[in-house]
């Protein structure tokens, strides 16, 4: 194929361009520092306002008692039968606390899955999650409603900060899945309007217990 003089000339400054790095052009922007900056309000209080805004649900609890009330109180209340979680640890947890209606082997009949978490985003009202934990890649997107237990430690202001989180937790040894969930699932791709629950749970709860 003949190639026209104008186009060699252009390919030669491409193939030019690839052979050597070009610096950048704001070398301060790819610096360490967050261009945003937490404020003087605490960050549970931070993440329950972002995540309510978001149609997220949240709720504190001082202690495991005080969660495994909360739980029983909202499961007598939407009349749920027995929620799926198969984390071992959370469920030892939750029982000893008193909370034992659990479902570990019906996903697909469950109105609600219970999972941990990696850490919340205050500035954003985000859940960050991983394949890493025991409830794996769909218990948190398959049941229509989510329950994330999550704990203060986890909280940070930023996602940079979710994400050294992780780095710190697991060095090497990174989960193959990491996702980010702000709220339940929705979209605007079906004649502009917004709808729920689409490629997700329709409802997100977060129990953040002080520990």
């Amino acid at each position: 194929m003949n190639i026209s003089p104008s186009k060699e000339n252009i390919l030669k400054k491409i193939r030019k361009a690839l052979s050597s790095s070009t610096p950048l052009p704001f070398a301060a922007s790819e610096g360490n520092n967050s261009l945003y900056q937490p404020g003087t309000q605490e960050l549970e209080l931070h993440f329950a306002e972002a995540f309510t805004q978001l149609q997220g649900k949240f709720a504190f609890c001082m202690n495991l008692q005080d969660l495994a009330q909360q739980l029983e109180q909202l499961v007598t209340l939407q009349q749920w039968p027995p929620l799926y979680c198969i984390e071992e640890a959370l469920t030892q947890q939750l029982k000893g606390a008193g909370f034992t209606n659990f479902n570990t082997t019906d996903l697909a009949n469950c109105p609600a899955s219970i999972t941990t978490c990696e850490a919340l985003v205050a500035r954003t009202g985000t859940i960050v999650l991983s394949s890493a934990t025991a409830s794996g890649r769909t218990a948190s997107v398959y049941a229509p409603v989510h329950i994330c237990i999550a704990y203060t430690h986890q909280l940070v202001y930023d996602v940079k900060d979710a994400l050294q989180l992780v780095k710190d937790k697991y060095a090497q040894q990174l989960p193959s899945l990491i996702s980010f969930a702000s709220g339940p699932s929705r979209t605007a791709d079906i004649e502009k309007t917004l709808v729920v629950g689409v490629h997700g749970p329709k409802e997100v709860y977060v129990f953040l217990v002080d520990a």
